[in-house]
């Protein structure tokens, strides 16, 4: 079917979204009510085939490739035109709340304000990219053939999915991640990269008062590379070092022979990626006979603002304007699977969820009239871009 102009298909993709918004706050709601911890692949299960019947509703063809943090789904959505030109829609489904936050914390409407445990990150993403797909079908408006992928364990590292992502963003044309927007509804058009770490010390443990001497302390071996690695720190760039867990010892009257730390690094682009793994792999213990162990234990590249990028967001932000919308882009600190697919050289789109607030928080919040909004703007990408 010819859709004709952006101009002339944006007024009924935008009527055709609010046509459906009941259902897509129905559908919120019914997600919302099922627990999704990242990492609990028997919790995940219920969300799993609730997913995979909605993409059989819109007819599709849902597989599943399990793994050990739950499955990744995958459903093809064929279009109309005979185009060959691959879009990939990019979500996860887990969350960062544990089981029983469903039952404590039910979904809530209050106006334009829906709350509940990852109704912002990232339910209302996933409720508007399939309701976009609902309407573009509806209206016979899908040219172009798009691959839908959710992930079970983006809060974790997508270490399971891995191989789902970047197979699909190798032969996507552009990947739509609906990750909740910025602010005001800007894109994420670049994001730090993301190293952790986990630093392991170990020395000899005494009597602390009979012989201290002859033994050596793993927390102060411990606490001296955390000093070392302050030398990371450029604030001029961005990079920051964060130590965000720390244990070791046994008893208070002991010295401790071992300790352990957790490091949480951001880095702004491969150049200062490559400069932190060096400094990282270099680390030496600072006291003769200690021990050092350092082990990366989760890690994503810098989502960098290539041309590419920067030129898809300015079609967003053109096509925004057809729906009566301003769409900007921005920065962003934190990581997400699209971080993977734009290290494969997709040209990815990031921040297409709705706006909200509190994400990772008990007061977490998405708007209702922006899964409407961005419900329509990602049918119009997947139709015209």
């Amino acid at each position: 079917m010819n859709t004709g102009t952006p101009a002339d298909l944006a007024p009924r993709l935008r009527s055709a979204a609010d046509a459906i918004r009941d259902e897509q706050l129905a559908r919120l709601r019914e997600i919302t009510a099922l627990d999704a911890p990242s990492g609990d692949s028997r919790a995940l299960k219920p969300v799993e085939e609730l997913l995979a019947s909605w993409l059989t509703e819109l007819g599709g063809s849902p597989v599943l490739h399990p793994g050990p943090a739950g499955s990744c789904i995958e459903a093809r959505f064929e279009g109309s035109g005979g185009s060959h030109r691959q879009r990939v829609v990019l979500c996860h489904f887990d969350t960062v709340w544990p089981s029983g936050t469903a039952a404590s914390r039910p979904l809530r409407l209050d106006g334009d304000r829906i709350s509940g445990p990852g109704v912002l990150d990232m339910r209302g993403g996933i409720v508007a990219a399939l309701g976009a797909i609902e309407i573009l079908l509806d209206l016979a408006a899908l040219a172009d053939p798009v691959t839908v992928v959710l992930t079970p364990d983006e809060e974790t590292g997508s270490r399971s999915s891995l191989e789902v992502i970047t197979r699909a963003a190798r032969s996507a044309e552009i990947v739509l991640v609906p990750e909740p927007a910025l602010p005001g509804g800007a894109l994420k058009t670049s994001r730090k990269g993301w190293l952790s770490y986990e630093l392991h010390t170990r020395g000899r443990a005494v009597h602390a008062g009979l012989e201290p001497e002859s033994g050596i302390n793993a927390i102060d071996e411990m606490v001296d590379q955390l000093v070392e690695l302050r030398q990371l720190v450029r604030g001029d760039v961005g990079t920051t070092v964060s130590c965000g867990l720390i244990r070791g010892g046994t008893e208070v009257n002991v010295v401790p022979d071992r300790a352990v730390a957790n490091i949480d690094i951001r880095v702004p682009d491969r150049s200062e990626e490559t400069r932190v793994r060096g400094f990282l792999d270099g680390l030496n213990p600072v006291r003769a006979d200690a021990g050092l162990t350092v082990e990366l234990l989760h890690s994503r590249p810098p989502l960098e603002r290539s041309p590419a990028i920067a030129a898809a967001a300015a079609r967003a932000s053109e096509l925004g304007r057809l729906l009566g919308m301003k769409v900007g882009e921005g920065d962003a600190g934190g990581v997400s699977d699209a971080n993977i697919a734009a290290a494969e050289g997709a040209v990815v789109l990031d921040g297409l969820g709705p706006v909200g607030g509190g994400a990772h928080a008990v007061d977490e919040w998405v708007s209702r009239d922006s899964i409407t909004d961005r419900t329509a703007l990602i049918a119009l990408l997947l139709a015209t871009s």
